[in-house]
């Protein structure tokens, strides 16, 4: 029990270190998405876990003939989906995905989501984020044989099948704007726990079931060894008349 008190009090130390590491990572300066000249992980296709979260932005013109849609998208309690938009990249022959916000079931049809595109080069800042796959314990699914126009997981490597550029192995969720949302789609921000966790409570717990049962098998030793002692005192009695 007392291991496992220090198993927790360990568990802490990471969520705090993990915290400092997600606050000093939305601090920032946006990382510029511009041109063929991009930042090492990305040009290399090496490890993009440190990219998560950072803020970005990218300047470019959005391609809405290619436009996907994310389902299974709530805001405030109602069901929708979320507008995914391939941005073509200002100097750039690629292209990257960029999350432009939620937008109700009713206006998710595709002659209707027109009335939200946006024309012209357009500067976009948010966050970057990963690719969203299936675990490696489950089997891939098959790629669609056809352009599919909604998805339940921006999985850039799925989507990239239909679409006639290269993507960036990011992408770009949309900050909201300065004002706030006051129109759609409403820009998602993304909501962090930057608490402690439960991990410093159930660590007193475990040290405190160790005093508990730690003192209760001292008194119980101890109760069962005084009413030991009279019995053996009369065995030695009578071992000595013997």
């Amino acid at each position: 029990m007392i291991r496992l008190g220090f198993w927790q009090l360990d568990r802490l130390a990471q969520r705090r270190a993990t915290n400092a590491e997600l606050v000093q990572q939305l601090a920032l300066p946006p990382l510029p998405l511009a041109g063929d000249r991009l930042p090492v992980e990305l040009a290399a296709g090496g490890d993009l876990t440190a990219l998560k979260n950072r803020p970005a932005s990218a300047r470019g013109t959005y391609d809405f003939s290619h436009q996907v849609v994310l389902k299974l998208q709530n805001w405030e309690g109602a069901p929708g989906v979320h507008l995914i938009t391939p941005l073509r990249v200002e100097g750039s022959s690629r292209a990257v995905l960029v999350d432009r916000g939620w937008v109700p079931y009713a206006e998710a049809a595709p002659e209707s989501q027109h009335q939200f595109d946006e024309p012209g080069p357009v500067t976009v800042t948010g966050l970057i984020q990963l690719s969203q796959t299936l675990p490696a314990a489950q089997a891939a699914p098959a790629q669609p044989g056809s352009p599919q126009a909604e998805w339940y997981r921006l999985d850039i490597a799925a989507i990239q099948a239909q679409m006639p550029y290269p993507l960036l192995p990011v992408t770009i969720q949309q900050s909201p704007p300065s004002g706030g949302n006051v129109k759609l789609p409403y820009r998602v921000e993304p909501v962090y726990d930057l608490s402690d966790g439960p991990h410093l409570g159930y660590a007193v717990q475990w040290y405190i079931f160790a005093l508990i049962f730690g003192g209760g098998y001292i008194y119980y030793v101890y109760k069962n060894a005084a009413a030991f002692m009279p019995h053996k005192e009369k065995m030695l009695d009578e071992t000595n008349q013997v």
